[in-house]
C-alpha cells in the first residue's frame, strides 16, 4: 500500500476543511471587528475583510501544498499519523499566528488607512 497517496488525500481533505471554517468564521466575525474601528467607512470595511479573506486563503492553500514536497517517504500507518499530525498542527499554529497578526496590524493601522 502506498502511504503517501493516502496520506495527501487525507492531509487535502483535513486542511481544505480547516481552512475553509475557519476562513468563514474570521470573515463573518471579520466584518463586526472591522466595523467597529472605522464605523464611518462601512464599505471600505466590506473591503478590507473581503482583501484578508482572499489573502487568507492564497497564502494557506499555497502553504498547504508546498508542505507536500517536503514529506518523506511514509512506510507504516503509524509513521503516516505522526506526519499528518505535525503537519496538520503546523497550519494550525500558523492560522493563529497569522490571525493575530491581522489583528494587531489593523488595530494600530487603520487610522492612518483611511487618511
Amino acid at each position: 500500500m502506498d502511504y503517501n497517496i493516502l496520506g495527501y488525500g487525507i492531509f487535502i481533505s483535513i486542511i481544505v476543511f480547516i481552512i475553509v471554517v475557519v476562513g468563514k468564521i474570521c470573515y463573518r466575525n471579520g466584518n463586526i471587528f472591522v466595523a467597529e474601528l472605522i464605523p464611518e467607512h462601512l464599505e471600505l470595511c466590506q473591503q478590507i475583510n473581503k482583501s484578508l479573506l482572499v489573502a487568507y486563503y492564497l497564502v494557506n492553500i499555497g502553504y498547504a501544498s508546498m508542505t507536500l514536497i517536503g514529506w518523506e517517504t511514509i512506510t507504516s500507518s503509524l509513521q503516516l499519523i505522526e506526519i499528518m499530525a505535525v503537519k496538520v498542527a503546523t497550519i494550525i499554529c500558523l492560522l493563529s499566528v497569522l490571525h493575530y497578526l491581522n489583528i494587531f496590524l489593523l488595530t494600530n493601522t487603520i487610522h492612518k488607512l483611511i487618511k
